[in-house]
């Protein structure tokens, strides 16, 4: 696993990389003290995982963030911070998880191994038929499924299809694979959510969802600790 970390306080740095390298033994870490270096290198180099300081004087981790939503294979990335406050402007930027520095060596295990386990769930798929046809689609591709009588849509990245489901089997079946029950209608991919408000959540694609009433607690519960993991 390729696994960059970048904050301007050196002996910080220093920490991250030594908790990351004892928890993940054989990843490959490369350190950054410039948020620009670090730019100048995603030009050339990939990595799977990306641990950004949000405070930093020549740029900052929302405008690094900013700056990689473009990219066609984007990094997991844990905004590392002293500021809880910001957890919610980095929503826009779909952090996979936001570490606090006074929490870091209890929380960054547990990140971690969430990291390992996502980017092995991007290779897994959700099967079903439709129009006659066995689809196959990668569960990092799909946005949500909507309920219609005895049928479901699933929206994802290219477009939709109509199968026979129900909602329910659905989400039993992607237990474990970060699909939230927001309402009685829909079931949405928690790494797909842009914003999340009161009555409705945005998706990556612009599309807005209600939230309904009896599943808003546990719902809001379930992606607060998925933010924060």
């Amino acid at each position: 696993m390729q696994i960059f970390i970048c904050d301007d306080e050196p002996q910080m740095l220093t920490d991250i990389e030594k908790r990351v390298s004892e928890c993940l033994t054989d990843s490959n870490i490369q350190t950054f003290l410039s948020g620009i270096e670090l730019i100048q290198c995603l030009e050339t180099e990939n990595c799977d995982v990306l641990l950004l300081d949000i405070d930093m004087p020549d740029i900052t981790g929302l405008e690094i963030a900013g700056h990689l939503a473009g990219q066609e294979k984007r990094p997991l990335l844990l905004f590392v911070t002293s500021h809880d406050e910001l957890v919610y402007d980095s929503f826009q930027y779909h952090p996979f998880a936001f570490l606090r520095k006074s929490c870091f060596d209890k929380e960054i295990g547990a990140a971690l191994t969430d990291c390992v386990r996502e980017l092995e769930h991007r290779e897994k798929h959700f099967c079903f038929k439709a129009e006659g046809n066995r689809i196959s689609l990668l569960l990092s591709d799909i946005l949500y499924f909507e309920a219609e009588g005895n049928y479901l849509i699933v929206f994802f990245k290219e477009g939709q299809y109509r199968f026979r489901s129900t909602i329910t089997s659905v989400e039993n079946a992607l237990s474990g694979y970060g699909f939230i029950r927001i309402h009685k209608g829909f079931l949405v991919n928690q790494a797909a959510v842009r914003l999340w408000g009161s009555e409705q959540v945005q998706l990556s694609d612009g599309s807005r969802l209600p939230i309904g009433k009896s599943y808003a607690k546990t719902a809001r519960e379930q992606f607060l600790r998925y933010m924060r993991t």
